[in-house]
């Protein structure tokens, strides 16, 4: 029998981010089930229920398939089984019935408006908006840029993530690249591994600036001890995280907040966020990094301005660059400081 639905090799790690809520298990967008029976072999024999399901149905995720057992979708020779850490023998018998889920139908085409700057047969540049979520996840498996992508080209149902190879936070504004093939999307990814695409962001940021107008911050950030749910500028010898390197550089400040210019070296998750709290200058309007919502602002104040790289495949030099957004120029003219777009 053919499933009724499946989920690309991607959708099990968008869905275990750690970053969102838990997922909604009781929710389903559709009530057609299909029955599928598994015997378990020697090769199974001795492990968990859920590693062995993942073994014997690979086309599904780990997390998808822990799902049905907490939705009492799996019987175990007959019975109801709700433990992943149950486990198996060679010859017992398992009844899947494999159900639609908001996550497995978050990965389908949703026609939307996307502002394209910059496109060929191998890449497009876009501006997204803020209060786009990229990619699906627990709270948003809809609605989401790669629903939009994947609607705007059939080919990108072909690709991993349909192309996406960096994302942007969701209120954060700005350019981000897509591939547009394989070929593309590999290379972009070691380009951006190799440190050889220029990401520069402007960002409004609280308290007027001191110390030299150019400063660079070589600050390790890993996930906050203290609070799971944000990032954190971390010492290595204690907890897990990554280095990370961001330049920044003063364009205007006054008496209650300055506007910056922000480089990054590496691309990990709320960079800018956390080195720009950590120098002492949270962002407006980040209340997760100890930001306060003035000026009008009611999203954090970042805006992916400028990218810039090599094409991967026609060696063409792009420089492009996103005006800033409406909401940030008001916060601007509120405080009384310009901007002169390069």
């Amino acid at each position: 029998m053919t499933p009724i639905l499946s989920l690309p090799p991607e959708a099990g790690v968008l869905g275990a981010s750690g970053d969102g809520p838990d997922l909604d298990l009781d929710a389903e967008v559709t009530s057609e089930v299909e029955l599928r029976t598994l015997s378990m072999g020697l090769a199974q024999h001795g492990q968990r229920l859920d590693r062995a399901l993942a073994d014997t149905v690979p086309e599904f995720s780990r997390s998808y398939l822990q799902q049905l057992l907490e939705q009492g979708a799996v019987r175990l020779n007959g019975q109801i089984a709700s433990k992943a850490s149950q486990r198996i023998k060679a010859g017992d018998l398992v009844v899947l019935e494999m159900r639609a889920t908001l996550q497995s139908q978050a990965f389908r085409p949703e026609p939307m408006a996307l502002d394209v700057v910059y496109e060929d047969a191998d890449l497009l540049v876009l501006h997204k908006p803020a209060g786009l979520v990229v990619h699906p996840a627990p709270g948003n498996w809809t609605g989401t840029l790669l629903n939009g992508l994947l609607a705007r080209d059939t080919q990108a149902s072909l690709l991993p993530r349909a192309g996406i190879v960096h994302r942007l936070d969701k209120d954060t504004s700005g350019l981000m690249v897509v591939a547009r093939n394989r070929r593309t999307m590999d290379a972009l990814v070691q380009m951006i591994a190799a440190r050889q695409v220029s990401r520069q962001y402007l960002a409004l940021a609280h308290r007027p600036w001191q110390g030299a107008v150019q400063r660079s911050v070589n600050a390790p950030i890993g996930r906050d001890p203290r609070n799971r749910l944000r990032m954190a500028v971390v010492d290595l010898a204690a907890h897990a995280g990554k280095t990370a390197k961001t330049d920044v550089q003063l364009l205007a400040h006054g008496d209650v907040g300055c506007l910056v210019q922000c480089t990054l070296h590496t691309g990990r998750t709320h960079q800018i966020r956390v080195h720009m709290a950590h120098i002492g200058h949270p962002l407006v309007a980040d209340t997760l990094y100890g930001g306060s919502e003035v000026a009008g602002m009611q999203r954090q104040a970042l805006h992916a301005f400028r990218l810039a790289f090599t094409h991967p495949i026609t060696a063409q030099a792009l420089d492009l660059r996103a005006p800033l957004p409406a909401d940030m120029q008001q916060a601007l003219l509120l405080w009384g400081l310009g901007y002169n777009p390069p």
